[in-house]
């Protein structure tokens, strides 16, 4: 396989620049099990701060901030409201039914969005001897399954309403929680308001090696910690990994809106190849799908047509549906040879979709 050299495949592809690897180089760390690492402490203050929460705790993934949370927050048995095409469904290895016991109850939303009035109808009659315990409503911002969409703060807030009505527990998966803030122009703590957990990742956009850090009140983080040892997230000088994440926070938020305009653009070049299908007025962050059926070429051959060139493009699985993600490693200059990559595999592949 050749070196990839353009990587489109996901944020999560990002790595450390010279000024993120100095500062991880340089520094300050301790125990972190006993709390004693100044540089993590340093981390989590900040990310608290930044989501207006009370506490909060470094962990490797947020994968594991959300089976946390999930746990904190649900019993063996609980249900949790969530959108059909939620990460925790789909990417996380069953890690809610194994890790916590609890059902997840899907909802049809539209591009990852669900509503309030959705998720009222969902919720189970109280102390029924038949039904699981509706415990918790999880959103996901953005909505990578969804595209990249922005929650709307006013389907946040009413969210939040309904939990608190029922007296449910309210997670939010904050992946790409940054690009909602830079999409949106609203501010992360003020979308993160409603909501009782959330969390922030560190290697997408951010442009980290590992880590994210999980939020709450300090109940909430106290309980976290407990379950952060069970399921091995504990660390020993974690200094190293959270200064990655403060120098992020100083240096690689306000960027993202490059990124935003860099998904639009490449949004706009596909659309220009015939038989591709995507609307870049619909593009609200770092995240493009669009739909190839319409060359002829299944998407994985494309893929592996644009492999051979060191250009990875998401799209190895689904036969019509390939997905681009911009990042700080990926300049819009590359963009565009991706783009004329993919309508030059199209071109040449097309005469033997017709023969087949």
């Amino acid at each position: 396989m050749n070196q990839v050299r353009i990587d489109l495949y996901s944020d999560t592809s990002t790595r450390p620049t010279p000024g993120m690897r100095k500062a991880m180089a340089e520094a300050e760390v301790g125990n972190e099990q006993a709390k004693e690492d100044p540089t993590t402490n340093r981390l989590i203050e900040r990310v608290a701060d930044l989501l207006g929460k009370e506490d909060a705790v470094f962990l490797p993934s947020g994968s594991m901030c959300n089976a946390i949370a999930y746990r904190v927050h649900c019993q063996q048995g609980d249900e949790v409201i969530c959108d059909k095409t939620a990460h925790v469904i789909h990417y996380e290895v069953g890690g809610p039914a194994a890790l916590s016991g609890v059902m997840i109850r899907p909802m049809d939303g539209v591009n990852g969005i669900f509503t309030a009035a959705q998720a009222e109808a969902a919720v189970r009659p109280v102390n029924s001897n038949h039904h699981p315990r509706t415990r918790l409503i999880s959103i996901e911002q953005t909505s990578m399954g969804g595209g990249g969409t922005i929650w709307p703060q006013e389907t946040i807030r009413a969210l939040g309403q309904v939990a608190k009505k029922h007296k449910l527990a309210y997670h939010m998966d904050g992946a790409r929680l940054m690009n909602a803030a830079i999409g949106s122009g609203v501010k992360a703590k003020d979308i993160a308001a409603p909501v009782d957990s959330t969390w922030l990742d560190l290697t997408k956009g951010l442009g980290c090696p590992v880590g994210a850090v999980l939020a709450g009140s300090k109940d909430f983080i106290a309980q976290a910690w407990r379950w952060k040892h069970q399921f091995g997230g504990a660390m020993r000088q974690s200094g190293i990994i959270a200064a990655a994440g403060i120098y992020a926070l100083d240096h690689n938020i306000e960027r993202l809106a490059e990124d935003h305009a860099n998904a639009k653009h490449l949004a706009t070049l596909l659309a220009d190849i015939p038989g591709i299908k995507v609307d870049p007025k619909a593009i609200q962050t770092n995240i493009v799908f669009y739909d190839v059926s319409g060359t002829g070429v299944p998407a994985p051959e494309l893929h592996k047509a644009l492999m051979a060139q060191g250009i990875r493009i998401g799209g190895a699985r689904d036969a019509a549906i390939m997905r681009s993600l911009t990042h700080l490693d990926v300049s819009k200059k590359q963009i565009e040879e991706a783009v004329q990559a993919l309508a030059q595999a199209v071109k040449d592949a097309r005469p033997k979709a017709k023969a087949s």
